[in-house]
C-alpha cells in the first residue's frame, strides 16, 4: 500500500494500468486527449505486480484492480468514477486544481 501511495504522489495525475486492459487504454487516452501528461504506471512491468494489484483492490474496495486514477495524490477511482466525473464536468477542474492542466 505504501508503494502505491508513493507512486500515486509522483505526478499530478497517475494512472495504474495493465497492458492487456482495454479500459486502461480508454482512460489513458481520455487524459491524453484532454492534454494531460499523466504518469502511467504499468503493473505488467513491475516486479511486485501482484502485491500492487492487491493494494489497489483494497483501496477501491472491489475489483478489478485497474485502471485506477489518482489526481493530486488522491484516489479518484476506476473507469466508472473517472467517466462520471468527466461527464458531469467535474474532471477538468480536478485536473486543473492538481496543476496538470493550464487551459
Amino acid at each position: 500500500m505504501d508503494r502505491v501511495m508513493k507512486l500515486a504522489s509522483e505526478r499530478a495525475v497517475v494512472i495504474f494500468t495493465l497492458d492487456s486492459c482495454c479500459m486502461c487504454h480508454t482512460v489513458t487516452r481520455l487524459f491524453r486527449e484532454l492534454g494531460v501528461n499523466a504518469l502511467e504506471h504499468e503493473l505488467d512491468n513491475d516486479p511486485k505486480c501482484k502485491e500492487m494489484e492487491k493494494a489497489l483492490v483494497k483501496l477501491l474496495g472491489r475489483g478489478p484492480p485497474v485502471p485506477v486514477v489518482f489526481i493530486g495524490g488522491k484516489l479518484v477511482g476506476g473507469t466508472n468514477k473517472v467517466m462520471s466525473f468527466h461527464l458531469s464536468g467535474e474532471l477538468i477542474p480536478m485536473i486543473r486544481n492538481a496543476g496538470a492542466l493550464w487551459l
